[in-house]
């Protein structure tokens, strides 16, 4: 039996979605329904989908950011209301797409396709998610200094200064060379203000300065760990996340 996850933040649409894809695909088991990329994620770790239903705007990450790291897994659906995003990517093929509002016609032009992928492996997308990425996220201002307080002192660190940034309930952990500060921005938010070339994320609540990995170990249950330059601290990068260290 084929599965899928569906994350949509929108409880009303995620709702007829599901109830549209039990309508025309009533084979299909919808295994996790999600509200946020985040969850998204989790889900794809714990539950291995054939399929993921992502609308492309969503909270803690966008659709095409967790498309990113889905790997190779699952098959990728996007679920959209810009038809800005649909155009070039998916006339390639190697991507599905639906419009809002969702229609009966449309879905089952999708599920089609869909059942003729069940038993074949999903495609590297990484390339056309990279495009995708830069249209949902167009190029702005990135984030160059961290406003850290150490005590009484407030002290401005340069972003290339960092090794990782890493939450700590409710504080996020600035890691440098000199030392470490505490800072009340969380992680989601910093994903947004920083370079992705050159911050990655490699765990939910670790996000690490690719500049600074010195060397990556295969660690129990096929984690990654990372060594970092100047830094005793050794960094497990999730499940979700090994697929960047690949040609590493």
């Amino acid at each position: 039996m084929p599965t899928a996850i569906v994350a949509e933040d929108e409880p009303i649409l995620r709702a007829q979605l599901e109830s549209k894809l039990a309508k025309l695909w009533p084979e299909l088991e919808i295994i996790a329904s999600v509200e946020d990329g985040a969850a998204a994620l989790e889900a794809l770790e714990d539950r291995a989908p054939d399929f993921m239903f992502l609308d492309i705007q969503m909270p803690e990450m966008t659709g095409v950011e967790v498309a990113r790291h889905v790997g190779g897994r699952s098959h990728v659906v996007f679920v959209t209301a810009y038809d800005q995003y649909a155009i070039q990517a998916f006339e390639t093929g190697a991507l599905d797409y639906v419009l809002k509002p969702v229609t009966d016609e449309r879905l089952s032009v999708t599920i089609e396709r869909l059942k003729g992928k069940v038993a074949t492996p999903a495609p590297d997308l990484g390339a056309l998610l990279a495009k995708l990425t830069q249209q949902v996220n167009p190029k702005r201002e990135r984030l160059q200094w961290i406003k850290a307080t150490i005590g009484q002192n407030l002290r401005l660190i340069p972003v290339n200064e960092v090794l990782f940034f890493q939450s700590d309930e409710k504080y996020t952990r600035v890691v440098t060379t000199d030392g470490e500060a505490l800072i009340r921005k969380p992680i989601r938010e910093l994903l947004d203000e920083l370079d992705p070339a050159r911050f990655w994320q490699i765990h939910r609540a670790t996000i690490v300065n690719v500049d600074r990995i010195a060397s990556v170990r295969r660690g129990l249950k096929d984690q990654a760990e990372l060594f970092l330059k100047d830094c005793q601290e050794v960094l497990t990068v999730s499940r979700n996340f090994t697929h960047l260290f690949k040609q590493m």
